[in-house]
């Protein structure tokens, strides 16, 4: 008889019952960086009986202090962070349904990404995406949205959507710490991730066990040992736009135009096509083999070198251009290549 949960069933609060329900949720990972990793570690680990996990990033070099399910080969095979995801997360457990997906979250297709799960799982580093999975989860009837983030040794969570009458994040925005610190200015420490993560999926189990537990704003410095756990229950907004009794749910309001960021953490800024201009990617290779260097193909995306940085073609129409964080600059760097 497999054993693999027995000492998990031990624990009183979670039973055989409580693994059962564990065993039949699903959780919607949006990220499969630091926190994203980790946390599907732990919940893969748990038997949870399907995960989806979304990241629109490649692995490099400084992924790897933190973000525990990679390897260097994974960074010399320049593998997509979901795809590396879903194989390294497969193998830990088989009996777990896992999918990664190479998409970069937008207002187009979050949420059908979304819908059908059970649980989101917040492992962004970007306060727009997590906005907008806000906004998704709350239409999409109030999934519960289980948000994350780290900076330094710093880090932050909340539970949006276990309790009727709490706030959201939108209604949160005034009271969240400003991010002017990213792991770019300031970096970041494998611990607090780990801890972030930990205190995230904890509260998904919980939920889904039915263990009952406060909404609150929980943050740690594990450098300094500082802590807080703030009740927000007071910061609901019955004017906000996303979860008021008459919702416009803003975030989820796209344009057809390409779209544009500066990766987190990264020298980097991403160039995002609309649906209408996609990339078949072997005859990109072959149209542009002559004119860059260092050339890399693989069925994910395509990677080079051209006019002094490395650029990196993914099969949905994003492209990410390393060594700038000057959006025009890149804007003309693709423009040369493209034509």
């Amino acid at each position: 008889m497999n054993e693999r949960y027995s000492r998990q069933e031990l624990f009183t609060p979670i039973g055989e019952e409580g693994q059962a329900l564990i065993r039949n949720a699903s959780v919607f990972i949006l990220g499969a960086g630091a926190l994203g990793s980790s946390a599907g570690e732990m919940l893969v680990r748990a038997g949870i009986g399907r995960i989806t996990i979304v990241d629109r990033d490649i692995i490099d070099w400084t992924n790897l202090h933190r973000q525990q399910l990679y390897t260097e080969q994974d960074v010399i095979d320049q593998l997509p962070k979901a795809v590396a995801a879903e194989k390294r997360l497969t193998a830990i457990n088989s009996d777990v349904d896992v999918t990664g997906i190479v998409v970069d979250v937008t207002p187009d297709n979050v949420l059908d990404l979304i819908k059908g799960h059970d649980f989101i799982v917040d492992g962004t580093d970007n306060i727009e995406i997590r906005l907008l999975a806000n906004d998704a989860a709350l239409k999409l009837g109030g999934i519960p949205f289980f948000m994350g983030a780290c900076v330094g040794s710093y880090g932050l969570t909340f539970p949006i959507g276990i309790k009727n009458g709490q706030p959201c994040l939108h209604c949160l925005l005034e009271t969240l710490p400003a991010q002017t610190m990213t792991c770019d200015t300031v970096g970041v420490i494998s611990p607090i991730v780990v801890t972030t993560a930990a205190r995230q999926v904890a509260d998904v189990l919980k939920y889904v066990t039915g263990t009952k537990f406060p909404p609150k704003l929980q943050s740690t410095n594990l450098w300094t040992g500082e802590r807080a756990s703030i009740d927000v229950s007071k910061l609901k907004k019955d004017n906000c736009p996303s979860c008021s009794e008459n919702p416009t749910y803003p975030f989820l309001s796209a344009k057809e135009s390409m779209r544009t960021a500066v990766l987190c953490g990264r020298d980097t800024v991403q160039l995002s096509w609309p649906k209408s201009r996609q990339f078949e990617l072997d005859a990109f290779a072959e149209s542009i083999r002559g004119t860059v260097s260092k050339l890399v193909h693989n069925p994910h995306l395509l990677a080079c070198e051209y006019d002094g940085h490395r650029l990196v073609l993914f099969r949905d129409g994003r492209m990410l251009i390393h060594g700038t964080k000057d959006i025009v600059a890149a804007k003309k760097i693709a423009a040369g290549l493209l034509g």
